[in-house]
């Protein structure tokens, strides 16, 4: 780290929302703003809007000579290339140079990876993975992602984009839900936030169970909803957090049998059913893990829990950044 530059800046670049922060070496987010990033319609604007909202910010930090890099977070981002490419929840289409655009505007050093790759770096540089070489971190959000360490180093495979274990098959065949990627049966169409209320709507169509979920049009039915009701004790909700761990567990046993990672680390808001989801998954994980990798590997819930971890966990990179 450089020590006449105590700052970077992390950016959480999403569909509806970008957070701009600005965190010291400790981790800690001195301040932070943001911006809509829907209502820029090109790449320029949004980042010219985003210089905008830093300012105020680089001069809280005392100025740019304070500030060593910036790192982003942002979907289908190329860590090789430094780009965005394709992303379909963005404005922007095609392939996007976000970080040399950034880069030339503020006159730092600019990285950016994908979202759960930042999670992971996060992970690695400020939480539960400090001291790691070897894990897998797991998004449970919209949808599921991965960061993937091995040997210390983050795996970004020949064109940047590896890590998609949200997209593993987990059921084959035409059964298989159909998944925004336009396959059927990927895993994060079962264990994301989206997968566990779609979960419920097929439990309570299937049959006439009671249960408090009967009260919200299925429609409607979030996975906020099931974890408000497993808490409260309903059996049919628990049944659903079983079943999604279940599948998340299943899927862990096979990823440890190419990394045997020492620990898998969730990170998201799913996390926060606690053992109603974690349980599951270490019970499916031992009954399907490979006798060689049985017992070896934690099952942690991510160090980076608040409102900001994207930001701490894109602001990572910029310490990596030469």
């Amino acid at each position: 780290m450089d020590e006449q530059k105590p700052y970077v800046i992390g950016v959480d670049l999403g569909g509806t929302n970008t957070v701009f922060g600005i965190v010291n070496a400790r981790g800690e987010i001195i301040c932070d703003n943001s911006i809509r990033t829907q209502e820029y319609a090109t790449a320029e604007a949004f980042v010219d809007a985003g210089c905008e909202c830093l300012r105020p910010l680089i001069e809280h930090a005392g100025g740019i000579g304070n500030i060593k890099a910036m790192g982003i977070g942002a979907p289908n981002a190329n860590y090789y290339r430094g780009t965005i490419e394709h992303a379909p929840n963005l404005p922007w289409k095609g392939i996007v140079p976000l970080a040399e655009m950034f880069s030339k505007a503020l006159g730092i050093p600019v990285a950016m990876t994908n979202d759960a790759n930042a999670a992971a770096i996060g992970e690695m540089t400020y939480g539960v993975a400090r001291g790691m070489k070897d894990f897998i971190v797991i998004t449970l959000g919209t949808g599921v992602g991965s960061g993937i360490v091995i040997n210390g180093q983050l795996v970004y495979g020949h064109d940047g984009f590896a890590g998609e274990l949200g997209h593993v098959t987990i059921v084959r065949g035409n059964e298989g839900r159909l998944c925004g990627c336009g396959r059927k049966g990927c895993l994060e169409t079962y264990c994301s936030a989206t997968g566990v209320a779609r979960t419920a709507r097929e439990i309570l169509e299937k049959s006439d169970r009671p249960s408090l979920l009967r009260e919200i049009p299925a429609e409607k039915i979030t996975s906020l909803d099931v974890s408000i009701a497993a808490g409260k004790g309903d059996e049919v909700a628990k049944e659903i957090f079983a079943f999604t761990g279940e599948m998340l567990g299943k899927a862990c046993a096979d990823f440890a049998a190419f990394s045997s990672p020492e620990a898998f680390i969730f990170f998201g808001g799913l996390t926060k059913a606690g053992a109603l989801i974690m349980d599951p998954i270490k019970k499916a994980y031992d009954e399907n893990v490979l006798n060689l990798f049985k017992g070896k590997a934690k099952f942690l819930v991510s160090g980076l829990m608040s409102s900001n971890a994207a930001v701490l966990g894109a602001s990572a990179l910029g310490w990596e950044s030469k």
